[in-house]
């Protein structure tokens, strides 16, 4: 039997959106990460170091809420692409850190065709 150690273990909210945003990109059907603002009506596709800032984490007596605002592939189905992705970082973040997940939501923020590699 094993025993669990005394004391508390504490994860940033910025941790947990790093997972998610992670997850995210290696999701079918999603290109990328958005800004959660749209300016001048553009949506802002966030580089590789700048994931969190496409994923809200808020923290409550409950549990965990998780917002991520994706660009999606062109072509894809967009309600499957986004519930695929809410399961698929609901269980990553569930796993990784045993946190209790509460929600995740997806907003899509924008279309886009993926550029071949």
């Amino acid at each position: 039997m094993t025993q669990r150690p005394k004391g508390a273990i504490y994860i940033a909210n910025e941790v947990l959106a790093d997972l998610a945003g992670y997850t995210a990109l290696e999701s079918y059907g999603v290109v990328g990460m958005a800004s959660p603002t749209l300016r001048d009506g553009v949506v802002q596709l966030l580089p590789a170091q700048k994931l969190r800032r496409g994923v809200k984490v808020v923290t409550a007596e409950e549990g965990v809420f998780v917002d991520l605002y994706v660009v999606i592939e062109h072509g894809t189905r967009l309600a499957e692409v986004s519930h695929n992705l809410a399961d698929r970082v609901r269980y990553v973040l569930t796993a990784l850190t045993a946190v209790s997940i509460c929600s995740v939501e997806v907003y899509v923020m924008g279309v886009k065709v993926r550029n071949p590699k």
